[in-house]
């Protein structure tokens, strides 16, 4: 009875997921004009599509296979995601009026998608990320009220940076090792990352010195600065951290000079860098050998990619079901491969659409960035977008081997307490940009 079900709920998975990206693309086209409708009906459809989610894929993994009884530990942390998401959805129209409720129906979509998976994997894990999830979504409802105690945003250059080297630095100093990587401190029984918190004071930073257009010198100050951080994080073995810095600031050195010979110099110098770091680092180059053929070696270091390949190719277009794969044959299933469980239960189609869900989420951010109303505004909420964007990429390209893996997470989905909270602290800074924006002239 219970594979009759899962078989069954795998089309409704699918229509899920495109039944919201239809209302995302109805809400964007009906903003724009081109569309006659009601945003709030839009909204609310989304909404709709994540609680019958929700609601189907926690009872098909609370009940047990095999009796009539229902798992309470499993019911427990559903009805948990079932609070937050109404929880967060009156907060989002009461408390946060001014904010962009597309962008955070994604948010939701995405967040809600990684916790019943990781319920599917592990239980214990599952807790402890819906615990992260409502810390996070506090920290950003909480984050109108701090800011408004903060001086002027754009002119606090100096701390941003400081901030961000006393974080990078902070692992050299009483860093733990954590999947070979040595960017992890351990605050007691808490262990997070000082990399995730310095993406947002670094972009802060580039924010505040890129307000006036810079000058080539300015630029290239910066770019030392954020080269110093890069090399922090390459000392420390976290590649991808190192990646996102460098193109984030690329990125948003082009978008604050419009100049292309930066923007073709900085993906120059990244070349160079890159094949410098693989010519010194004997873990780049293993990482590039499973990249460019794992069957060479399946059973040692190409066994990851191989495994996350075999997963989300072997079922198809809809999947196995959910829980009725093999998602934990897959080595860092829960962090780095969520991705490929996903695909395999339920679907490659599903993981299409969770793919443009990560595209539209991007686009809304961009489009914040857009209408904001100040340069620093609109360069923090794009410099913060870049991110989300890069991260992503990174982590579903290396997925799904189209570029070798670097071993970041995906945002809202994998799981990791400070990338949890860093990722709702992102989003909540972008929305209070949004807000900030309504109503003001511009200014530069």
């Amino acid at each position: 009875m219970y594979e009759l079900t899962a078989l069954f709920c795998r089309y409704l998975f699918i229509f899920y997921i495109f039944y919201f990206l239809f209302h995302s693309v109805c809400y964007i086209l009906i903003e724009r004009g081109t569309l006659k409708g009601s945003l709030v009906l839009a909204l609310s459809k989304q909404r709709l599509a994540v609680i019958f989610m929700h609601l189907t894929a926690f009872l098909l993994l609370s009940y047990r296979q095999g009796s009539l009884l229902f798992d309470i530990q499993s019911l427990v942390i559903g009805a948990g995601g079932l609070v937050f998401l109404l929880f967060a959805f009156v907060a989002t129209d009461k408390l946060q009026g001014k904010s962009c409720p597309a962008l955070w129906n994604c948010v939701f979509f995405l967040a809600d998608t990684g916790l019943f998976m990781l319920l599917r994997l592990n239980k214990d894990s599952a807790m402890r990320q819906l615990i992260w999830i409502f810390m996070g979504y506090g920290c950003a409802l909480a984050l109108p009220c701090i800011l408004k105690l903060a001086p002027k945003l754009e002119k606090l250059d100096k701390l941003y940076i400081g901030l961000s080297y006393g974080l990078i630095l902070l692992p050299f100093l009483i860093g733990i090792e954590n999947g070979g990587s040595v960017n992890w401190i351990s605050l007691g029984p808490i262990t997070m990352q000082p990399s995730e918190i310095v993406k947002i004071t670094y972009v802060l930073f580039l924010a505040a010195v890129f307000r006036k257009k810079p000058s080539i010198k300015e630029v290239c100050i910066s770019g030392a600065l954020c080269g110093g951080i890069v090399l922090a994080l390459t000392l420390q073995r976290d590649l991808g951290g190192a990646l996102i810095f460098c193109i984030a600031f690329i990125l948003l050195a082009y978008l604050a000079t419009g100049k292309e010979y930066i923007f073709l110099a900085g993906f120059g110098g990244a070349a160079l860098a890159s094949v410098t770091a693989y010519a010194r680092f004997s873990h780049v180059k293993v990482r590039v050998a499973a990249w460019q053929n794992p069957w060479a070696d399946v059973s040692g270091s190409g066994y990851q990619i191989a495994q996350s390949l075999f997963a989300i190719g072997t079922w198809g277009a809809f999947g196995s079901g959910l829980g009725l794969g093999y998602p934990n044959k897959v080595p860092v299933v829960e962090n780095d491969f969520i991705f490929a469980a996903i695909c395999e239960e339920l679907g490659s189609l599903f993981g299409a659409g969770l793919i443009i869900l990560v595209a539209v989420a991007l686009y809304r951010a961009f489009y914040i960035g857009a209408k904001a109303k100040s340069r620093f505004y609109a360069l923090a909420a794009c410099g913060l977008a870049c991110v989300f964007g890069i991260q992503s990429f990174l982590i579903l390209g290396g997925v799904i081997k189209m570029i070798p893996l670097t071993g970041v997470t995906l945002p809202f989905v994998c799981y990791g307490g400070s990338s949890m909270v860093t990722s709702f602290v992102t989003i909540g800074l972008i929305q209070w940009i949004y807000g900030q924006s309504k109503g003001k002239a511009r200014h530069e």
